[in-house]
């Protein structure tokens, strides 16, 4: 068993997601790239893959396998390069996650600029509002939008957003606009939770934490559709300031309640790797992180 062909077949299986995708990608047959791993996971006597008709997963061995085997991989091209002097550019599938709008409004832009510069590289962006696992997704880079708990992930922190309360001009104008959170109570409320509870809002008194039970009369599931409302002057919703920042600054809707918003919230790059990155995730990092620092909409203080 040739083990860097084995150990190169079964990261493109956990990176592409199955035996079928990584054998087109290596221009085998899928039979070959399962042969290959099974032999693989004999000579360690392991399993390293769950596999399922629909899916393929990571064991608990397998996942300190494939990031041993990405990093020794890596430090193979490094030294290949440093060898003959050369330096290609970034290649490979490289997988990317994010808040669905965030997906749309930021990372998109970047990816396209990405692949754009790097002919041989590819992308699988997945935008879902829940938390991805890196290992278990085979993910590369991941957005979060949150503190972040301790953990061996790298994080990059390009930014921070607000928990803001929006509404249009012309609903403000008509109802009136709040001067505290108690106020809310005679409003029309947006929820984009689609909670089957109704939401708390947690605002700032100062140092006090006040907690507003609101009552939407519109629940969505979709912070597309909340902000749509908002702009069809129905009532008030709360929101992510990035969300919002090109309809406020083209005044299709206002902030309200500005001087009661809760801390601001930190936006990271997270990854896996640490100190040998493989190019294809260093060359994205670097444009993402020079991008989204850069944007006025994350408020970006270092």
């Amino acid at each position: 068993m040739d083990r860097f062909q084995a150990m190169s077949t079964f990261v493109t299986v956990v990176e592409t997601g199955g035996f079928a995708s990584a054998a087109r990608k290596l221009e085998v047959s899928p039979s070959v790239v399962s042969r290959v791993v099974t032999e693989l996971e004999e000579h360690l006597g392991v399993r390293l893959l769950t596999r399922t008709t629909r899916v393929v997963r990571l064991t608990d061995a397998g996942s300190g396998f494939f990031e041993d085997c990405r990093r020794i991989l890596g430090e193979i091209d490094t030294a290949e390069l440093s060898a003959t002097g050369t330096h290609t550019s970034p290649r490979g599938v490289l997988t990317i996650t994010a808040p669905v709008m965030f997906g749309r409004l930021h990372v998109t832009p970047i990816v396209i600029d990405y692949l754009r510069r790097y002919p041989e590289a590819d992308a699988n962006c997945w935008f879902v509002d829940r938390v991805v696992n890196l290992v278990d997704e085979g993910i590369d880079v991941a957005v979060r939008i949150a503190e972040l708990p301790d953990s061996s992930l790298q994080a990059i922190r390009v930014g921070c957003v607000r928990r803001v309360l929006c509404a249009s001009p012309a609903y403000l104008a008509e109802h009136g606009t709040p001067r505290h959170p108690d106020d809310l109570a005679a409003h029309v409320i947006i929820s984009s939770t689609g909670a089957s509870t109704p939401p708390e809002w947690r605002l700032y008194d100062g140092e006090r934490q006040v907690t507003v039970r609101a009552h939407p009369r519109l629940t969505t599931t979709t912070n597309d559709a909340a902000i749509g409302a908002a702009i069809a002057d129905f009532g008030i919703a709360r929101l992510l300031s990035y969300q919002v920042a090109q309809h406020v600054q083209e005044g299709r809707l206002a902030i309200v309640l500005p001087e009661f918003e809760p801390p601001a919230i930190p936006v990271h790059l997270v990854h896996r790797e640490g100190r040998h990155v493989a190019q294809k995730v260093r060359a994205f990092l670097d444009l993402a992180v020079a991008t989204l620092r850069a944007d006025p909409s994350l408020s970006y203080t270092g």
